[in-house]
């Protein structure tokens, strides 16, 4: 298969999603019990990995301090060990303090009351408080309030790249509209959608990729020119890859 054989982007998009679907399954993601839960691990699970953030919510459940009134009246410290095995937890905790001082005073604390504006108003919100960027805002918004938004991470650039459709230099925001702009706005596909790239990024796409038995083998793959100094994109449809799988 080649990219110049597909009509666009939105017939491409919807063959990957559908190869992933039927690799992997729903992935029923994101893990958590209640809107805020899944918000709190947004948050915690900037640069680490959600095994740790595991451990920290399950510090909090066992210490019945998963509420917002709870951890925004603890102190700093007590928080902070509570929250230590997703790492950076003194910043995490700041960054937690940030987030429930704003559903606290525009919510009342209730991330069902925060669900009932639209999404760009909440995003512009989410995005205004301390330590919570485009990806951390995206996640809150759509897993937590089930919000018609596309979450970019690393694990979605890299496939991207690595499959031609957007470069290196591409913005965040192009990235999203990739996705936005072709697809059905609809909450539970990219939820699927996201967490299938996430999954495929994980076991297969990762730095040092598993291509042989990647779910995508078959679709044409980026790779660099071998010369370092040489920074053009070309397409490459590694047969070898295809045969040996």
């Amino acid at each position: 298969m080649a990219w110049k054989n597909v009509k666009n982007h939105k017939e491409i998009l919807a063959e990957i999603y559908q190869t992933l679907y039927d690799a992997f399954g729903p992935q029923q993601w994101w893990p958590g019990d209640t809107p805020f839960e899944i918000a709190i691990g947004a948050i915690l699970t900037q640069n680490t990995n959600w095994g740790n953030v595991e451990k920290a919510i399950g510090n909090l459940k066992r210490r019945k301090a998963l509420s917002v009134r709870v951890m925004h009246g603890m102190d700093n410290g007590k928080l902070a060990e509570l929250i230590r095995p997703a790492g950076y937890f003194n910043v995490k905790t700041k960054r937690l303090k940030a987030f429930l001082t704003f559903l606290l005073g525009q919510y009342r604390g209730s991330m069902e009351d925060m669900a009932k504006n639209g999404t760009p108003f909440l995003r512009e919100q989410l995005l205004e408080i301390h330590g919570i960027g485009p990806e951390t805002a995206d996640s809150i918004l759509l897993y937590a309030l089930e919000k018609p938004i596309f979450v970019i991470d690393a694990y979605t650039k890299r496939v991207l790249q690595r499959h031609g459709l957007v470069k290196e230099k591409t913005s965040y925001s192009e990235m999203q509209g990739l996705f936005q702009d072709r697809l059905h706005k609809d909450a539970q596909l990219f939820n699927e959608y996201h967490a299938l790239l996430v999954r495929l990024g994980k076991e297969y796409c990762r730095p040092r990729p598993k291509c042989a038995p990647c779910p995508l083998r078959s679709f044409p793959v980026v790779t660099r020119q071998v010369k370092p100094e040489d920074r053009q994109f070309r397409i490459q449809n590694d047969m070898s890859r295809v045969r040996s799988a």
